[in-house]
């Protein structure tokens, strides 16, 4: 399952992920992964909370390496029930254009492997258009 927090640069949505993800963790049996630009969000997270920093993979330059990336992190821990993505346009230089099969992406890894994606988009709903209809809009 995929869920989406959508609006412009400054909206609250970061703030929205970190609250949702330190209330998950507190109802979780599996683990909980926040994947983040920078180091910037380490601390405002609740410790149990696994925080990926972009940055120090700088390797990864497309959606394609970031989905590799992603399985990477799945094989890792099998008892992942979450997985927080925020400001994917800011990442591996994933554009708008990109967004769609990403997304329909991140549905399948979920599907497959009972996970959940929260993704936060800094963009408008309308730019996006139909690529986030089948998808729940948080924000």
């Amino acid at each position: 399952m995929v869920k989406l927090i959508v609006g412009q640069k400054g909206t609250g949505k970061t703030k929205k992920m970190i609250a949702l993800a330190n209330e998950r963790i507190g109802k979780s049996d599996g683990s909980i992964v926040f994947i983040n630009k920078n180091h910037r969000l380490m601390y405002d997270l609740k410790y149990m909370i696994r925080v990926v920093c972009m940055e120090d993979y700088e390797e990864i330059t497309n959606s394609d390496e970031y989905i590799g990336f992603i399985f990477g992190i799945i094989s890792s821990d099998h008892d992942i029930e979450a997985i927080f993505i925020d400001s994917i346009l800011k990442h591996a230089d994933v554009s708008t254009e990109d967004i769609p099969e990403f997304l329909d992406r991140l549905s399948s890894i979920g599907e497959k492997y009972e996970i959940e994606f929260i993704v936060s988009l800094s963009a408008q709903q309308e730019e996006l258009g139909d690529a986030i209809s089948r998808f729940e809009v948080l924000s």
